[in-house]
């Protein structure tokens, strides 16, 4: 709605729309619901959406001031979808915000958690990340080889 007050905040739109939409594209595999065990909702999706995200942000940390400037456009373009879609879902001007909000907080909380993991908890965190939405434990732990940090240039 107030959108047009906000616009340009970053140099870069765009590459925060790009990568959004590839985080976008390996949130919807469905490797992490089949073999994965998180349940296919809304809930479920915006778990695995999220934590890829929260991911991606502490690994944009580590590349300096061109890394802030990718993670501040990816931010934005998170938060913007998270409006429009939930704008498609009905949510009115109301409680679409608080909504916003609300989701916001729950990638926050996300990139904190996995800004503290070290090798020996990187289970635990995956476990704590999607631990509302997981169907069973094992399915998320079998995730965890496969989500292993990686120090390879983004």
């Amino acid at each position: 709605m107030l959108g047009f007050l906000f616009r340009g905040l970053t140099a870069e739109p765009s590459r925060g729309a790009a990568l959004f939409d590839a985080l976008t594209a390996e949130a919807r595999q469905p490797g992490w619901y089949v073999e994965g065990g998180v349940s296919d909702t809304l809930d479920g999706r915006f778990a695995v959406l999220s934590s890829l995200t929260a991911l991606t942000l502490v690994r944009l940390e580590t590349e300096g001031d061109e890394g802030q400037r990718i993670s501040v456009a990816l931010t934005e373009r998170f938060i913007e979808v998270m409006e429009s879609e939930h704008r498609e879902l009905g949510l009115g001007d109301p409680s679409l915000g608080k909504t916003v909000r609300k989701l916001v907080g729950m990638l926050a909380r996300r990139t904190e958690l996995w800004r503290t993991v070290d090798e020996g908890n990187f289970a635990s965190a995956t476990r704590d990340s999607w631990v509302a939405v997981a169907t069973r434990i094992g399915g998320v732990s079998s995730l965890c080889s496969s989500l292993q940090p990686s120090h390879s240039p983004l």
